[in-house]
């Protein structure tokens, strides 16, 4: 369902929200404040009327209306349009939760879009109020805690994945095989790693880009927060890298262990085969129509009897002292 959220911001003090979305112009006839606009899911119709006021390229309403962008900074001659996305990881379903967010920036109003509800902008709001002496930097600011927001994410959905597979790897060596259902499991947690490294790695990319001097010229306040968030983004990418790796690990293990067992399967067999063999062999022998050793008398069943034990214990002690049973 769409909806619509607005902020003004007067020299960082927050003057007036949720007003109606025909008052932007209005607004930003004052020079000495700042819009902020938010729409989650919206028309085109709706989209297209402020696109109109603020002169928001058309290609980058495009982006914004069309699904499944990757992470991404480009640079218009009146504003820049940044990609991202929020994340959560559900493990239970093997799946990586993601929602695109769009935002238009210029230095007097920031415009985000949002694809669902899937990454709430509360948390968003919280950073900007508990900061005003930085909120009156302006957009940069604003910005920044939105970027700090979804980044916090990418450390939880980290989280989740090292978790998961701390379980993984503790049952690795368990006695019991895994079910179609786990090893589905796996895969999904693999997949979704692979997609969450590839919208985190992008990211940083565009983070560098807003940073440069010749794309936007971020006040000296606020440029150490940049910073960090790059530095947290680049953590975050190296921990997928890990953890991909980690994952490599685990898949390499899992098939040597398979293996493994399946060897000490096939020991096992292999060795109660032969030992079956034997009285097959003996009893075989001793039924054949010609003249044998104990031929025609009762000492021949003993012969062939104890021939049986003994050598079906003797092939027994031996495979059992080499642990093939």
């Amino acid at each position: 369902m769409s909806a619509i959220s607005t902020r003004v911001y007067r020299k960082g003090v927050l003057e007036l929200e949720d007003f109606p979305l025909e008052d932007v112009s209005e607004h930003l006839e004052d020079d000495d404040v700042i819009v902020w606009v938010d729409f989650c899911d919206p028309s085109k119709e709706v989209l297209h009327q402020l696109a109109g006021e603020l002169g928001l390229h058309e290609l980058a309403v495009e982006d914004a209306l069309s699904e499944h962008q990757r992470p991404k900074l480009d640079i218009y001659k009146s504003h820049s349009f940044l990609s991202c996305h929020g994340v959560t990881v559900d493990t239970t379903d093997g799946e990586l939760v993601e929602t695109e967010i769009d935002s238009f920036i210029n230095a007097r109003w920031l415009i985000t879009v949002r694809k669902d509800e899937g990454f709430s902008m509360k948390p968003v709001l919280a950073r900007w109020d508990r900061s005003p002496d930085l909120t009156a930097q302006g957009v940069s600011f604003l910005l920044y805690g939105l970027l700090d927001v979804v980044i916090d994410g990418y450390f939880d959905a980290v989280q989740g994945f090292d978790d998961y597979y701390d379980i993984v790897s503790e049952g690795l060596f368990a006695d019991q095989p895994l079910s179609p259902d786990q090893q589905r499991n796996w895969f999904q947690m693999r997949r979704a790693l692979v997609r969450f490294h590839r919208l985190v790695v992008p990211l940083r990319e565009a983070i560098t880009s807003l940073m440069r001097k010749d794309h936007a010229a971020l006040p000296a306040d606020v440029y150490p927060y940049y910073q960090d968030v790059y530095d947290h983004v680049l953590r975050v990418s190296e921990s997928t890298d890990n953890l991909r790796d980690l994952v490599s690990t685990i898949v390499e293990t899992n098939i040597s262990l398979r293996d493994y067992r399946q060897n000490q399967v096939m020991k096992k067999v292999t060795s109660w085969a032969a030992i079956v063999a034997v009285p097959t062999l003996i009893t075989g022998w001793y039924g054949m129509n010609v003249p044998y050793p104990g031929y025609g008398k009762t000492s021949g069943v003993y012969i062939s009897a104890g021939l049986v034990v003994l050598m079906s214990l003797g092939l027994y002690g031996l495979f059992r002292r080499k642990g093939w049973i």
